[in-house]
């Protein structure tokens, strides 16, 4: 048997129709497959390889630490270098007031501890856990047509129910609120343990937040003690044109998810809070959130070299102009819209057969896309942050030609 009929046969499917693309090697913005041919990944692995494939910082960290131990003991229990490191790290990048200048949003509590976990799912679990801990209250609020993970609690959270009606009863004391209706905050109340939010709703088709939405919401959850959590599992590490999203909101939340870009291409997740909030996982009982393999030295060192690279290169700089250049190519008579953070993009057309006419079309000539979970109709564009202008004009030059023929 072939490699793709062991592949049907041998790996659980999670649809009927996989790309099974056969993959022998991958660098840059490129992956190559066992014929040889090579594609153009405008969507980083969903959000995964913001810095490319095999990124020579990471390849280099992660010979490094293999070359000194693997796994040690569960997370928590011994000072690893690699996870000490990125933990400091990551908390220099979530000060309020190296971000903000100055003001109540500047003086806002650190989020200055850092719990690692395996992915962005296991970083939803973590932080309903320790919301509920903390406020010591069970509901949750959480935004339609958001995507937290699939494991049972974050698949919860989830509406429209297409996706888990199949697997209920699922979570209790979950409600629903539309993302950018200030009219919905009201739903905010003294029983609600966090609302989870994303900065920019990806699932939906990339939808930012209208002006003042975040204001608005920070102030109800402080006025009622519920606690703002941003997932920003796609959104972080430069992915909007800042390294973390909520820069831009000018809103600090009081826990932050993050996966995906974390690892240069590792897996690895955390979630983040001020240790105030943080502490309570460890008494009564102790013990009260644990993982085995979360933050495993290999993918926290290439965390860390991933995020050092970040911050050292004119990258994410660079996101916003990479934005712009998309932006203006991406005009033909059969785009309805285009929405856009950064180098998270939505290219809306008719329906989801016109999309699918181009995204094989866009294959078949070397261009991967994909779409949305909760939005069919938009083309998914969300390529390494390292790719260049070159590389945009071809990925542009496929999308019109086959939208001629869609």
């Amino acid at each position: 048997m072939n490699l793709r009929e062991l592949f049907l046969r041998h790996l659980a499917q999670t649809s009927d129709i996989p790309l099974a693309l056969e993959i022998d090697r991958a660098e840059g913005s490129w992956l190559y497959d066992t014929a040889g041919k090579k594609y153009l990944d405008l969507i980083g692995g969903i959000s995964v390889s913001s810095i490319g494939h095999r990124h020579p910082s990471v390849l280099e960290a992660i010979r490094t630490q293999t070359g000194k131990y693997l796994h040690t003991l569960v997370y928590g229990e011994y000072a690893l270098s690699p996870q000490v490191e990125l933990a400091t790290a990551l908390a220099e990048s979530l000060s309020p007031a190296s971000i903000f200048a100055e003001g109540e949003t500047a003086s806002r509590p650190a989020l200055d501890s850092v719990f690692f976990t395996n992915s962005g799912s296991e970083a939803t679990e973590g932080a309903m856990k320790l919301a509920k801990r903390y406020t010591g209250r069970h509901e949750v609020i959480v935004c339609r047509q958001a995507y937290h993970g699939s494991t049972q609690g974050a698949a919860s959270l989830m509406w429209p129910k297409d996706f888990t009606q199949a697997y209920h009863p699922l979570l209790p004391g979950i409600k629903h609120i539309d993302f950018n209706n200030p009219d919905d905050l009201g739903r905010i109340n003294e029983k609600t343990a966090c609302v989870i939010v994303e900065p920019v709703q990806a699932e939906a088709g990339v939808r930012p937040a209208v002006p003042g939405y975040f204001p608005s919401l920070r102030k109800r959850c402080d006025e009622t003690g519920a606690l703002l959590v941003f997932d920003e599992v796609q959104t972080g590490f430069g992915r909007t044109g800042s390294f973390w999203a909520f820069e831009q909101v000018g809103v600090v939340p009081d826990i932050i998810l993050m996966a995906k870009a974390m690892g240069g291409g590792m897996p690895i997740g955390a979630f983040a809070a001020p240790q105030e909030i943080m502490k309570v996982l460890g008494y009564d009982p102790p013990l009260g959130h644990i993982t085995t393999f979360g933050g495993h030295p290999v993918s926290c060192a290439a965390s860390l070299a991933a995020l050092q690279f970040l911050n050292s290169s004119d990258t994410i700089a660079k996101v916003k102009e990479k934005e712009a250049l998309l932006r203006r190519k991406m005009a033909h008579p059969k785009i309805k819209a285009v929405r856009s953070t950064g180098l998270l993009m939505a290219v809306e057309v008719a329906n989801f057969e016109q999309l699918r006419k181009v995204q094989m079309a866009a294959l078949e000539k070397g261009v991967i896309t994909d779409w949305f979970l909760f939005n069919d109709r938009s083309l998914r564009i969300a390529p390494p942050l390292t790719i260049s202008e070159k590389e945009i004009d071809f990925a542009c030059s496929v999308l019109l030609e086959c939208l001629d023929c869609a």
